[in-house]
């Protein structure tokens, strides 16, 4: 079988096991937050940064929800990393922007974060603000295992088909999943042009 052919056949398997039931119940609790006028705030490193940033773009134009990730200001993101460290650049910058009970984080991630590995700290350190301040915490991840998946409100795992593909499917389905839910009627307020 060719690469091609056993990534496709993957992403099947993904799609018979994926919880659908999860990503609806995320939609009518997205739906909550605006309703309560909160805001997502989305976290990711690496992939993930890029996937929150187009998710904060289909969330704010499609969705009309106030969104923001730290990820998309290099300047302040970088001052952060240099003078505080990596580990608390994120939720450092969620004390400034006032995260609050009726605003919501939602997670990028493949891991989820490891905190005895020291895998994505700034991920868990996130969390960690966010329950402190009693917001809900929602995600997409790879890893059922990682801080993350264990620590959050409603998560939805990216089921595990195969350890050497895991990145590429879980950062390919946080797209397909994060679609859904901006096209889900529930969430989606405006059309889209095509």
């Amino acid at each position: 079988m060719s690469h091609t052919e056993n990534y496709f056949n993957k992403v099947k398997e993904i799609i018979s096991h994926i919880n659908l039931e999860k990503i609806s119940e995320i939609a009518s609790k997205l739906s909550e937050v605006r309703k309560k006028n909160g805001r997502i705030f989305f976290i990711g490193v690496g992939g993930s940064a890029g996937n929150c940033s187009h998710a904060v773009n289909d969330f704010r134009k499609l969705c009309e929800i106030e969104c923001y990730s730290p990820s998309d200001n290099q300047s302040e993101l970088t001052a952060r990393i240099n003078d505080e460290g990596w580990d608390t650049c994120y939720s450092e910058w969620l004390k400034i922007s006032k995260l609050k009970t009726n605003d919501c984080l939602f997670i990028m991630s493949v891991g989820g974060g490891d905190l005895e590995k020291k895998i994505s700290v700034n991920i868990i350190n996130s969390i960690k603000y966010a329950q402190k301040v009693n917001c809900k915490v929602f995600g997409v991840v790879g890893k059922e295992n990682g801080f993350a998946a264990k620590s959050s409100d409603d998560i939805i795992v990216v089921p595990n088909v195969d350890e050497k593909l895991i990145t590429p499917l879980t950062e390919g389905f946080q797209a397909i999943i994060w679609h859904c839910l901006v096209s889900d009627p529930k969430l989606q307020t405006k059309k889209t042009k095509w």
